[in-house]
């Protein structure tokens, strides 16, 4: 009886745990369906009318893909095997995958304003999925998850604050249902995020696995350091209380291995159709020995997903990260314009926060105009829309007398020094000994000069963890910091 029992469960046909009640399907591109049942069974799968049918293979996978369609919904998908699954409310629109750190981990109910913002989140037609913090040493075929939910007051609190207002902008100006998938995990670098095969392909990125080895060498003694902490801290605060959580340390549970992250947060995603894709980190990776990876990192990241996704170049839209005082030996700068850089691929779009940052505070609490800079990226890129969505990005720097003339791209609707004159310059000779530069706008440019370099060829703006810069377009958005030398 007991083998019965056994064998009966095997042929049952089951789903992956992002395929389920309340999802949001992606519109405009075939359905696919997969999951496991026993091997050679018959599968059929039934969707707005249209049923196809698979077999599974000898080790019980199987896999469909239905017709596309416009969005909509609520949908009922039916699942036929020797057992049947009905996923009620489904429905079919657009899909988001955000991930990164601690900001695009960073709960709805931390923002400005929170009270109000989750009382507020009454939106039925977004859905909420929550990936579970994981890390794998090979890519997994399922998560640990929470099930999809309607967006409600109860449901948004410890979702994604990001994810959250970049989704319910794009619902209000776009009127489809919107699927905002979380996977993030504070504290964590983009090589955990990236899988192994791509972060193989490029010898430039083998200081990461030489980081991670060197960082493995002191994992064990960190978890016999932390455990005798946790018992310290057990003791000194006495039976019955509660005692104060340890504090943060990188690696947690491994965090930081290369790919980990990836193979077990993102890699059971890949088979389900996206729009597109928002990411906010950095901070993890601006140690003086990563920062200088980040540009190839970062680049690296993007195409993996792409490749790993296979649907092409889809959108791919970031934060770049804000001003902070960080420690002084941090390169802040050298990740922003490596994040600055990444726009060279097709498909891509940042959101500059250098304005909205809180020096003394890693985690920023006004993540609405995060959120809603991503979403003009989204609307203009992804969707089409005529819309200046991005600050000024630098273009070049030519000579003008004893001054270098700085070109930018989306001016908009003209150059602004916001709050007085303009500030952020530095300027250097071929020495790259960068000093203080005086800065006017003269129409879509900027002019740069100091009598300290009577022959400039560097320019730089926004050059500092925290830096003092305001220079706009007069759509409201500032320009990104960025650096002429290569």
């Amino acid at each position: 009886m007991l083998f019965a029992a056994v064998c009966s469960s095997w042929a049952e046909v089951s789903l992956p745990t992002v395929l389920a009640e309340h999802m949001v399907l992606q519109r405009d591109v075939p359905v696919h369906i997969w999951g496991t049942a026993a091997p050679g069974e018959s599968v059929s799968v039934e969707f707005r009318g249209a049923t196809r049918a698979s077999q599974a293979d000898n080790i019980g996978r199987w896999s469909v893909h239905l017709p596309p369609g416009e969005a909509g919904g609520p949908f009922t998908l039916t699942v036929h095997g020797q057992n049947t699954i009905t996923l009620s409310d489904v429905l079919v629109g657009d899909v988001w995958v955000a991930s990164g750190q601690s900001n695009m981990e960073f709960k709805v109910h931390q923002v400005v304003n929170a009270q109000a913002e989750v009382a507020a989140a009454n939106h039925p037609r977004i859905r909420l999925f929550q990936v579970e913090r994981n890390v794998s040493p090979y890519p997994l075929s399922d998560l640990k998850a929470k099930r999809w939910a309607e967006c409600t007051p109860e449901t948004v609190a410890n979702f994604s604050a990001v994810a959250y207002f970049f989704g319910r902008h794009l619902e209000d100006q776009l009127h489809v249902p919107i699927g905002l998938i979380d996977s993030t995990w504070g504290g964590t670098p983009a090589e955990a995020w990236t899988s192994l095969d791509d972060l193989g392909r490029d010898a430039a990125l083998m200081p990461v696995f030489a980081q991670w080895a060197h960082m493995s060498d002191d994992v064990e003694r960190q978890m016999v350091e932390r455990e005798q902490a946790r018992k310290e801290a057990e003791k000194a605060a006495g039976p019955g209380t509660e005692p104060k959580p340890l504090p943060w340390a990188p690696n947690e549970r491994l965090s930081w291995m290369p790919a980990g992250l990836y193979n077990a947060m993102i890699a059971p995603l890949t088979p389900y159709a996206i729009r597109g894709a928002i990411w906010y980190q950095g901070e993890s990776n601006a140690a003086p020995g990563r920062a200088p990876l980040y540009a190839k990192l970062f680049q690296t990241l993007i195409t993996d997903w792409r490749r790993n996704w296979a649907e092409g170049d889809f959108p791919f839209f970031f934060v770049q990260i804000a001003n902070y005082k960080a420690n002084p030996a941090d390169d802040w700068p050298e990740v922003r314009d490596a994040q600055r850089q990444a726009l060279s691929l097709v498909n891509t779009g940042m959101a500059v926060t250098i304005d909205i940052g809180t020096p003394d505070d890693i985690h920023p609490k006004n993540k609405q105009d995060v959120g809603m800079r991503l979403a003009l990226a989204a609307r203009a890129v992804a969707y089409g829309e005529k819309l200046e969505y991005s600050g000024p990005l630098f273009r070049q720097a030519t000579p003008l007398n004893n001054s270098l003339q700085v070109w930018f791209d989306h001016v908009g609707k003209g150059l602004v020094a916001k709050g007085g004159e303009l500030r952020g310059f530095e300027i250097a000779g071929p020495d790259e000994k960068f000093v203080p530069a005086q800065a006017r706008i003269e129409g879509t440019t900027v002019v740069v000069s100091s009598t300290a370099v009577p022959n400039p060829s560097h320019v730089r703006y926004g050059w500092s963890n925290n830096p003092d810069c305001n220079l706009f377009n007069a759509d409201g958005l500032p320009a990104s910091p960025f650096r002429s030398l290569k």
